[in-house]
């Protein structure tokens, strides 16, 4: 023990050496927070990890893409999406999957 600096002094030196990591930590901390909050409300839409859709999903995007090229009659897209249990208009059409790009 160095007899010039008071008792203690080593713990101060120590604790205030953690203090920026802490912060950090503490910023990110409430940062996950905030983003879990705002997905729970709905605010914030996270993408759906991996590439696959549901069959359905698919099926509704030919759909669209095939009354979109008009292959098929209004008729047809409004029964077929009514298999589907899709209201074309009122339930968004899911977009597709993006491929993984790197830059």
């Amino acid at each position: 023990m160095n007899p010039h600096l008071p008792h203690g002094h080593h713990g101060v030196e120590s604790s205030l050496s953690v203090m920026p990591f802490l912060g950090t930590f503490l910023l990110l901390l409430l940062l996950v927070l905030v983003a879990l909050y705002l997905w729970h409300q709905g605010k914030l839409p996270l993408p759906k990890l991996g590439s696959h859709r549901s069959p359905e999903d698919e099926a509704k995007q030919i759909l669209a893409e095939r009354f979109a090229r008009g292959d098929i009659t209004s008729d047809e897209f409004l029964e077929r999406s009514s298999i589907l249990n899709w209201t074309p208009g009122t339930d968004p059409l899911p977009s597709k999957p993006r491929k993984n790009r790197r830059f």
